[in-house]
């Protein structure tokens, strides 16, 4: 039986940075995780030599985890579909090419994007300048690095909503074998997609993108109905996605050996995810199991 990849977002604050991070992880019961190289929201970034990175691969390595299952993600910032502000467009590809070259340094191989916004220009012009924008990005950075265009919900003037549009920016782009996808269950369920037909999802998204592509699950359950494009992260089993999807998503057999990453919200100012590690490992639904937090002083 093929190992079960499943882990959480994981804060990568000092005095500890990854070590601490990879401590927090195993004291999740996971298996991977998903870090930032520094805030979502800002460009802020300590330097690489300060954030425990040697000692954070060691015990990484000692914890029998897998490095190329690590996951990075870009942060929020970075919007290479703005066509209305050049400056904006000029920065995001600036520091999405040292960011690369951070997570490169870190030894690590994966970096979600959310691909960008239309800001009011339409889908089209947007996806045209995120093309361009990648294309800048990976002829200058000089690694390895994947990035996993993330399929998002539709919130405001999103992109990458669908399918076909994430494969757009594939087929477009000058350096494909550099571009993978990551499918998050929220998002895919607040764009319109019936993400409880779980085969049926899995073989559009083959058909249309390749399962080759995918490089890693984020398993949300979401706060809305279907369609409603709003991205709002719920608990596993508290939300209109439920426990069952989730849960047949991480234990589906084309999926083995792809990350799955929780961003579920904290309760009671407490961190979810050893719970809800637990219960999809053993794909067993437990109800009412956020009293247990809820109720912790």
């Amino acid at each position: 039986m093929s190992k079960l990849w499943i882990g959480s977002h994981i804060d990568m604050t000092a005095p500890d940075y990854l070590e601490g991070a990879v401590k927090t992880a195993l004291s999740y019961g996971a298996s991977t995780f998903m870090i930032y190289t520094g805030a979502p929201q800002n460009s802020i970034r300590k330097p690489i030599e300060s954030m425990r990175i040697q000692e954070g691969r060691t015990l990484l390595e000692a914890s029998g985890m897998d490095a190329s299952k690590v996951v990075v993600h870009a942060p929020y910032i970075i919007n290479l579909g703005n066509t209305v502000k050049p400056e904006t467009y000029a920065i995001g590809v600036e520091f999405l090419v040292r960011e690369l070259r951070r997570v490169h340094q870190m030894g690590f191989t994966m970096l979600v994007l959310h691909p960008g916004a239309h800001v009011g220009m339409g889908t089209q012009a947007a996806l045209d300048s995120i093309v361009k924008g990648l294309d800048e990005v990976l002829s200058q950075d000089g690694t390895n690095v994947t990035i996993a265009l993330e399929t998002m919900a539709g919130k405001g003037t999103e992109v990458g909503i669908t399918f076909e549009e994430i494969r757009y920016l594939i087929d477009h782009c000058a350096y494909p074998d550099r571009l993978g996808v990551c499918l998050d269950t929220c998002h895919i369920a607040d764009a319109g997609y019936a993400v409880e037909n779980v085969d049926e999802i899995i073989e559009t998204f083959d058909h249309v993108i390749g399962l080759s592509r995918l490089k890693v699950v984020h398993i949300n359950d979401s706060k809305n109905p279907r369609g409603a494009r709003k991205d709002r992260h719920e608990n596993i089993g508290y939300g209109t996605i439920g426990f069952k999807t989730i849960a047949s998503y991480v234990h589906h057999p084309r999926l083995e050996g792809i990350p799955k990453i929780l961003e579920t919200p904290y309760v009671n100012d407490r961190p979810p995810y050893a719970l809800e590690i637990a219960l999809l490992k053993a794909n067993k639904e437990e109800e009412n199991w956020r009293d247990k937090l809820e109720s912790a002083t």
